[in-house]
This record gives C-alpha cells, structure tokens and sequence, in this order.
C-alpha cells in the first residue's frame, strides 16, 4: 500500500515520548531547518497560523514557541488527540481540529499564514488543497510549504534509500506518482490565486546523538523543496 495515512494514528500513542520510532524522531528533526527558512518571510509573533497536516503537533508547537496563535488540522484523529494532550500538558493554547485539506472548517480569510509541510504529496487534490488554502488565507497573506519533488532522483531517495534500505520512513509512506514537479505547483499556486514566491532545497545535513538525520536548508531542489507563495493584497 502507497500513501499510507493510517502510520500517524499507530505512533499517536508514542509521538512524544522520548523512546519513539526513528521514523518520528526524523520528522521531527525536520523542524528546525524549515521553521529556519521560513522566518525569513514571516513575522511569527501574534500572527494567526494554521498548520495544514499537522499530525502530531511538531510545527505547530515550534510555532507557538516563535509567539503565534496556532490552529492545527490533520485527519489523523489519534495524531490529532496526542497532539491536543501535549499542548494541554506543556500549558500550549494550540487549538487541534480533524479534517483535510480539501475541506477546511474556517471562514474566508482566518489566517495570517497557513503553513503545509510534507502534506501536498499526500492529498487527495493538490488543487483542491490549495485553493482552500489561498481561501482562508487574509489577503497579503503568506503560504509557506515543502513538498517531494517528482524525478528519479527523489524516487531514489525517498522511497528505495528512505524507505527500502535506510528504513527512516516506514514502507509505503508515498507513492511516487503524487510527488510534484515545482513548475507544476507554481502553475497551481498560480490558479489557486496565490503568487508563487522564492523556494529553496531541504535534505540531510548529518547525524545528532543518537544518530538521526539532521537537516539543513540546500541549493538543489531535485528531492525536497520548501517554497513560500503570497495571496494578493488586494
């Protein structure tokens, strides 16, 4: 089975605990690279931001931490339930709500800045998504993403490498024929009504302690990319 949505309910119950899957300790570890890049397009502080795909809670707590006020939406129920139970613990006002992002539950223009990271190659409808996205954000709002790039590199790379060998992700965790060209997303981004912006490479950059991947922004683009795109002021 390919895109397998079902892996984020079965390591609720662990996402946060200090003995975890390699595989979440890595998707954790992306966070610091991303939030990284993206503070150069966003003042976070007092800002309203959704987190589109949210899962667990990893960038939507990283979020909160810069000074914004938070939403988080996933389908993964469970994810969503321990995401809920970590902020409540750590004293965080994040709200969590379960749905997708073809559909999202908020009014017209809600947000300053609706972030998508490891999402839109798991969608149902990229477009969808994005004009959802680009509907809730407030005008002059930004959109800040990461997504997999399509090309026989990325195929190698994250699904032979991380999954078959390395096994940092579980198996079926994509399915390559979703992943998505950037002139394609920028054609999309551009139909949804929002203006395709500066984008950027994201990849390994070394192993920490317990030796996981660390990550760091990177000039090639050819698997992973970061990109932000801006809805119109006016």
């Amino acid at each position: 089975m390919r895109n397998d949505l079902t892996i984020y309910d079965k390591v609720a119950d662990v996402w946060w605990a200090e003995e975890r899957p390699r595989w979440v300790r890595t998707l954790h570890n992306m966070v610091p690279a991303r939030l990284k890049w993206f503070d150069r397009f966003v003042d976070w502080p007092g800002q309203t931001v959704l987190d589109v795909g949210c899962a667990g809670g990893f960038m939507a707590e990283a979020i909160d931490e810069r000074g914004a006020q938070v939403t988080g939406i996933d389908p993964a129920g469970e994810a969503i339930a321990a995401a809920s139970r970590h902020a409540e613990q750590t004293g965080r006002s994040i709200r969590y709500d379960t749905g997708v992002g073809e559909a999202l539950p908020y009014d017209d223009a809600s947000f300053d800045t609706v972030v998508c990271v490891d999402v839109l190659e798991h969608v149902t409808s990229v477009p969808q998504t994005l004009s959802e996205i680009a509907r809730v954000l407030k005008p002059g709002g930004v959109f800040c993403f990461d997504t997999i790039n399509r090309n026989p590199i990325a195929r190698l790379a994250a699904i032979t490498m991380a999954e078959d060998v390395l096994r940092v992700l579980p198996k079926g965790t994509h399915d390559p024929a979703m992943f998505i060209k950037p002139a394609e997303l920028r054609d999309m981004l551009a139909t949804a009504g929002l203006e395709p912006g500066e984008t950027t490479g994201l990849g390994p950059a070394g192993l920490n302690r317990k030796l996981d991947l660390t990550f760091a922004r990177l000039p090639l683009k050819a698997v992973i990319y970061m990109g932000i795109a801006r809805k119109p002021a006016t």
